[in-house]
């Protein structure tokens, strides 16, 4: 796969002190620690969804999310372990592999319980607030229902903002963004260059997110009128809730697909009206980072597209751990 084919497939997401970077067929997490070396984790990259559903229009969607929410949680765990081997012995998590699950399905159940169920008892309870309630097809109720739910998602980004360690992952965020836009303008993946892309990308999550919080908006107003009509009781809110958590995945499907053809016509003002939420939303997930920063995003994406371009790929389905002393080793070694 050539290098311009592959540019617009790299995604990556911020972790604990570091960044992981995927592109087609690899997956590398890069982390920094306290003694300033840099611990790279890489490794081929399968996906576990057939390449013909991955394929398939308003299918994918879920798929891909499912796949990247896997990913992610995988290469935060390993950026914890990383930074729990920096802190003093009675300060280090005894978190089991089970209980790493179990925190990873209750973490599922309340972005369920803030994300669909809590934003409709909201709007139930706002509408018996100035009269006799809003019913399903009422869309001022789905409307209200959007207000709030865009509500919990930007205020809880604020509120980890202020938290210091969250603040310097929303910086890694900002770094990943920035190595990304280095590698899709064709440049060599340095910091100097780094400095003259901004912190916010059109394929980032935070995008997608707002764009599933539009869409959603508009098919629960379209469905649940039918399944629910003329009712306003809590016990329909009830049920608009059961109902409305299947329905993520196609709303997932669509929001995928809207957002890609957003991202290809990125300089269409149509595209830039469409994006603008998540561009907002953006200024809160990212922050400027610093130069150390955005070499960690380097040494991943690197590393990644090393892999990548390795003919044949390599052959070990283990992730391989390796640590370099400095980016300096590093840049060396990959002779950049």
């Amino acid at each position: 796969m050539s290098e311009e084919s592959t540019a617009k497939k790299v995604g990556g997401q911020a972790v604990i002190e570091g960044v992981m970077m995927r592109s087609p067929r690899c997956l590398t997490v890069a982390v920094r620690r306290k003694n300033q070396a840099i611990v790279v984790r890489e490794q081929p990259w399968r996906p576990v969804v057939p390449a013909k559903l991955l394929a398939l229009p308003f299918v994918r969607g879920a798929l891909v999310l499912v796949e990247s929410m896997q990913n992610g949680y995988a290469a935060l765990q390993f950026s914890a372990s990383q930074y729990e081997a920096d802190l003093p012995e009675d300060q280090r998590s005894t978190e089991s592999e089970g209980s790493s699950g179990a925190a990873q399905r209750l973490g599922m159940v309340l972005s369920v319980l803030l994300l669909v169920a809590l934003p409709k008892l909201l709007a139930w309870g706002a509408g018996h607030l100035v009269g006799p309630g809003l019913s399903m097809a009422d869309p001022r109720f789905h409307l209200l229902a959007g207000f709030f739910k865009m509500s919990i998602v930007v205020g809880m980004m604020l509120l980890m903002r202020r938290n210091d360690e969250m603040f310097r992952v929303f910086q890694y965020h900002g770094a990943e963004h920035k190595a990304i836009a280095v590698h899709e303008a064709g440049l060599p993946l340095t910091v100097e260059n780094s400095k003259r892309f901004t912190t916010r990308h059109a394929r980032c999550g935070t995008t997608f997110l707002m764009v599933v919080v539009l869409v959603s908006v508009a098919v629960f107003a379209l469905v649940l009128p039918l399944l629910l009509p003329h009712s306003s009781g809590l016990g329909t809110v009830l049920a608009s809730i059961v109902i409305s958590v299947p329905l993520m995945f196609p709303i997932a499907g669509v929001a995928y697909e809207l957002q890609r053809l957003g991202a290809r016509y990125v300089d269409h003002p149509i595209a830039k009206l469409f994006l603008a939420p998540g561009y907002l939303v953006q200024r809160i997930t990212t922050a400027e980072p610093s130069d150390d920063q955005v070499e960690i995003a380097l040494v991943a994406l690197q590393q990644a597209l090393a892999n990548e371009a390795a003919q044949p790929m390599p052959a070990a389905s283990e992730p391989v751990v390796r640590t370099f002393p400095s980016f300096a080793a590093f840049a060396t070694e990959q002779g950049i």
